[in-house]
């Protein structure tokens, strides 16, 4: 897993939390993905939603996209469609995926980069591997995350940020074994580059074999980690978690003069896995606490948004897609009912 790779050792260190003043969130929920087929035909894990939307609240959906080792032709993406109401972050750890969308954004997500796509007031996207990988196939492993936009913020207009893998924030635990990017959001006195309306942390950490990680944490936001790759546990509890499971935390009980969350990898690991560790997201955002209409790929608080947002997709209202492109027939190609 190439994801941005560096020696914890070189690294500026996290704090290391009082035991005794802060305030361990515990785990009150674990919810192993389900599997979906999207876009063209590619496989993801996806835990939530599927679960209560109110404990990933401000995240609308988590897709794991393998890893997979594709043959020749087997690399798949989706057509152009359309999206409104929120925000969605591809990362790319292995592999690549072109982007691109009616704003002129895009380019090439490989090995570690972040595409940040505000759909805001209305966009079209199209996300595809790229020829060389669709050609001679190889190791493709990716997440998309979608991030909810409160009300007053739904008709932005779309903006699109290219976030390189230089770019990300290197952090290493207090006790030098493990390695934390910060792509959005901030721990300690530390700043992902992502640019965000709804105030969140994404997080991407290796934990080496056995080691302990413990993490500051804002009081005003909820906790989620999800397992990329690898096993361990979560929790002062030590509740196991294997890849593709999620784990959500319960809220702060202000307790102690902190808040923090503590993740312990497993002592041995999955060969595929190898020496690096075990791989996890750490989520956490400040829960918007709004309605939510969601159909196919509009979000927005009430119905009659929902029946707009589809009026005005039809009408021409969310961008032209280049006219050298022939669009496939979109998603939001369809009736309300």
């Amino acid at each position: 897993m190439p994801a941005v790779t560096a020696d914890p050792l070189t690294l500026p260190r996290l704090p290391r939390l009082s035991e005794a003043d802060t305030d361990w969130r515990r785990v009150a929920k674990v919810v192993t993905a389900s599997r979906h087929l999207e876009g063209e035909g590619f496989e993801v894990r996806r835990p939530f939603p599927g679960m209560d939307l109110a404990l990933a609240d401000p995240f609308l959906l988590l897709d794991h996209m393998g890893a997979v080792e594709y043959a020749p032709g087997e690399a798949k993406g989706t057509p152009w469609h359309p999206h409104r109401g929120f925000e969605t972050v591809t990362y790319i750890m292995d592999g690549a995926f072109q982007h691109q969308d009616t704003t002129g954004g895009g380019g090439l997500i490989t090995d570690g980069a972040t595409q940040w796509m505000t759909a805001g007031a209305g966009i079209q996207h199209i996300e595809q591997p790229p020829p060389e990988l669709v050609a001679k196939g190889g190791l493709f492993h990716g997440v998309q995350l979608w991030v909810n936009l409160p009300r007053a913020q739904k008709w932005v207009p779309p903006r699109y940020q290219d976030i390189e893998a230089r770019d990300v924030t290197l952090l290493a635990a207090a006790d030098g074994a493990s390695l934390v990017r910060v792509i959005a959001g901030s721990l300690g006195e530390y700043e992902g580059p992502g640019v965000t309306y709804t105030p969140i942390n994404y997080l991407h950490a290796t934990v080496a074999p056995g080691a302990r990680l413990t993490l500051p944490w804002p009081r005003e936001f909820n906790a989620l980690v999800y397992v990329l790759a690898g096993r361990g546990a979560v929790g002062v509890e030590e509740v196991a978690l294997d890849e593709g499971q999620l784990a959500v935390f319960g809220g702060s009980h202000h307790r102690g003069e902190q808040d923090g969350l503590v993740v312990r990898a497993a002592d041995r690991q999955p060969t595929a896995v190898g020496a690096s560790g075990w791989e996890i997201l750490v989520l956490g955002g400040l829960p918007i606490r709004e309605p939510i209409a969601r159909y196919g790929p509009f979000v927005m608080n009430t119905r009659e948004e929902i029946i707009q947002a589809f009026e005005d997709f039809q009408a021409g209202r969310m961008g032209t897609i280049p006219a050298e492109k022939v669009p496939h027939r979109s998603a939001a190609d369809t009736t309300l009912t």
